[in-house]
């Protein structure tokens, strides 16, 4: 008994040391979008070791990898992720932010929750699966980029082209995302509202302030628009996901204070519920201003469209993951999808279900960004069963 006790405490120590020195490995990696800083290399060359084909390719200075392992006839599954991070100048940081240091049991640097701890997460996880193929059926995939935190045109996006020109087909797909809030495992997204931006100037008629009748305030329909925007009853809304319209920006350029302004520009944000599309945004948009047209120029910028997966009876992926959580929390996850958008949008389709699953969220893109040492052995035990689970031959 004491032998049997000593040999899983050694072992445990391995594997702590493993995940750590991981995660350590690619926060050094100074992978500041769109640069994969040898991160992507390091990866490809990890994967490969464990029995993975790797394919890299390059578009405007981003870099992607598909990894593929086949286990026979079987589901097609995928891990997303990305290696790129926000900058981290300025601060005052307990360790520099691409040291990867631990501090209080944690593990400090630029990327450490975002999301490069679910990317040595799931690498231990895979080491894992890979160690007895035996028993094992299906695909699995690796897609990772270098462009999630800035516009997304050249990661994700182009990976998904990829995959459907060669006819593949994801039955399901786990994005690592940082998605716990108090304790790991207690949230996940099994969707993301969808994103809009608009840019909208309204083209008044300049004048003499004593004599406003032969004028029109630009300023002053800025307020009409706003109340118009703000107003809106977003029917379609699911009851998991809410629709909000939030004005970010008003300009009037106007330096003279004896003059009608002929000019405002606005900007404004749309997080909206995946009961509608981009085009049906655009139409309610369009409806609530319609008799000011006239007067009215918008643009639309950056729509990102929603995804949202539901519970399935054969082959549900999202079950999946609220067992292997259960398996090791002792606790089923709440489902949401607030938040951001995320690369699950480009995967996620009628046939492919899309799961966010991560490390807690609270100091992302922020000073000090890090990772319990805890946390982190927590989100690869659950990426480990959900793994054994998805290419089981008996599942």
């Amino acid at each position: 008994m004491t032998l049997a006790i000593q040999s899983h405490t050694t072992n445990d120590a391995i594997h702590t040391d493993t995940v750590v020195s991981y995660l350590q490995k690619l926060i050094q990696f100074k992978s500041v979008t769109p640069q994969q800083a040898g991160a992507i290399d390091w990866l490809a060359k990890q994967l490969t070791d464990f029995g993975f084909n790797c394919e890299q390719f390059t578009f405007n200075n981003v870099t992607n990898l598909i990894a593929k392992v086949s286990f026979g006839d079987g589901p097609r599954y995928a891990f997303s992720g990305h290696i790129d991070v926000v900058p981290a100048s300025g601060g005052a940081w307990r360790a520099e932010p691409f040291s990867g240091d631990i501090i209080d049991g944690a593990i400090y640097g630029r990327g450490a929750a975002d999301m490069k701890g679910g990317v040595a997460a799931m690498l231990c996880a895979s080491r894992a699966l890979l160690a007895n193929v035996a028993a094992k059926k299906g695909t699995f995939y690796w897609l990772i980029t270098s462009d999630e935190e800035g516009e997304a045109e050249y990661g994700s996006l182009l990976i998904a082209e990829r995959l459907a020109q060669q006819g593949i087909q994801l039955d399901g797909c786990i994005v690592g995302e940082p998605t716990s809030h108090l304790h790991v495992g207690d949230t996940i997204k099994n969707g993301r509202r969808g994103a809009l931006s608009a840019r909208l100037v309204i083209n008044g008629k300049a004048g003499h302030v004593a004599y406003p009748e032969n004028t029109i305030n630009a300023a002053h329909l800025s307020a009409e628009v706003i109340k118009r925007l703000t107003s809106i009853t977003w029917q379609r809304d699911e009851p998991s996901s809410h629709t909000s319209l939030q004005i970010t920006g008003i300009n009037i350029a106007n330096v003279v204070d004896n003059m009608v302004p002929a000019r405002c520009e606005m900007t404004f944000n749309i997080r909206y519920s995946h009961g509608y599309k981009s085009s049906d945004i655009k139409n309610e948009i369009q409806f609530a201003l319609d008799d000011l047209q006239a007067l009215l120029s918008l643009e639309w910028e950056r729509p990102c469209e929603p995804f949202y997966t539901s519970h399935q009876t054969r082959r549900c992926l999202l079950t999946q993951v609220e067992q292997a959580i259960f398996n090791v929390t002792g606790s089923y996850p709440l489902l949401s999808t607030s938040g951001g958008t995320s690369d699950g949008r480009f995967f996620a389709n009628d046939y492919t279900q899309v799961i966010e699953c991560g490390v807690r969220n609270n100091t992302i893109h922020q000073v000090n960004e890090h990772v319990p040492i805890n946390d982190l052995l927590k989100i690869e035990k659950i990426y480990t069963q959900l793994l054994e689970q998805v290419f089981s031959r008996i599942s």
